[in-house]
């Protein structure tokens, strides 16, 4: 029979197994992810002046708030966040019930529906620059159908402000809609079909079924779905750079990169710290008050107990 000791010993091992497992994520997080975010936030609050070097300021963050180019790109971000999330988000659901349907040819639908999903920015922003282009393959295919003549071509590149934002929105929704009709029909799989059937039996309609019963069920994918969503649509600017360049469309991730990768002074690069870390508080605040007021903080016990 073990003594007090041994088994001591086991628990001790039982219970630390758990934290030895994740120990390497920790680690890596650690090494990977923590020590950047400190390095950046705490470079963001030191002053460029040779005489000043390592000396604690606001004066990055002065900067960022007085360029004009950075409120712009504020507006920008937030007129790209609103409309493509939400018309990415009901184009995707729509296309996830109609998948889920199962009618004939819809696994042939689904995988062609995720190929975009599948490319990576760059390769969209360069299969999109050519087209969008004057002589790209757009505007063949449009005189090659007949909806255009050869001697007026669309100048895609060449619109207005609202023109290029329109085109930004319409390409990234062509890449994202996928993605959240993947999770989407993920999360209507998994519901049992009783429920449905239920409400039908009860009287409802189509309509009614899916307004009162499937979407409810599917808050939390849906909750998923938009905070992945958001946090991608708050980080967009490869695609925007790849067809237009910079600062002909400012968006926040693209004035981090223009400050720290493209202008060689020290004075930007500490600049686009105070701007990594505004984008960072912005994406964990939006996420935030997203998921309060969808209810996702909210206790399921009380809630039932106050129907």
């Amino acid at each position: 029979m073990p003594d007090t000791t041994e088994i001591q010993d086991r628990e001790t091992k039982r219970n630390l197994t758990p934290y030895l497992l994740i120990a390497p994520v920790v680690i890596y997080y650690i090494i990977f992810w923590l020590f950047p975010v400190i390095n950046a936030v705490g470079g963001s609050f030191l002053s460029t002046s040779l005489d000043k070097g390592g000396i604690f300021t606001l004066a990055n963050y002065k900067a960022v708030f007085k360029d004009p180019i950075f409120w712009q790109a504020v507006i920008n971000t937030t007129i790209i966040v609103i409309i493509s999330v939400t018309l990415e988000f009901f184009l995707a659901f729509g296309l996830a019930l109609l998948i889920n349907v199962k009618f004939r040819g819809s696994s042939f639908f689904l995988f062609l529906a995720i190929i975009p999903m599948s490319l990576p920015a760059v390769a969209v922003g360069a299969m999109w620059n050519s087209g969008l282009a004057t002589y790209g393959w757009l505007n063949s295919f449009l005189i090659r159908i007949g909806l255009i003549d050869p001697s007026n071509k669309i100048l895609f590149l060449a619109g207005t402000h609202f023109s290029r934002m329109i085109l930004i929105i319409l390409v990234d929704a062509w890449q994202v809609i996928p993605f959240m009709m993947i999770i989407l029909l993920s999360g209507m799989q998994g519901l049992q079909p009783e429920m449905a059937e239920a409400g039908r039996v009860f009287g409802g309609n189509r309509w009614q079924v899916l307004r009162k019963i499937t979407v409810p069920m599917l808050k939390q994918t849906i909750i998923t779905a938009m905070i992945l969503r958001i946090i991608a649509a708050i980080q967009i600017w490869l695609i925007i750079v790849m067809i237009f360049g910079f600062n002909r469309l400012p968006v926040l991730m693209e004035q981090i990169v223009l400050n720290i990768d493209q202008y060689m002074a020290e004075e930007f690069f500490r600049k686009g710290m105070a701007l990594s870390v505004i984008v960072a508080v912005l994406v964990s605040g939006v996420s935030f008050i997203y998921l309060k007021a969808s209810g996702a903080f909210d206790d399921p016990g009380s809630r039932e107990g106050d129907e």
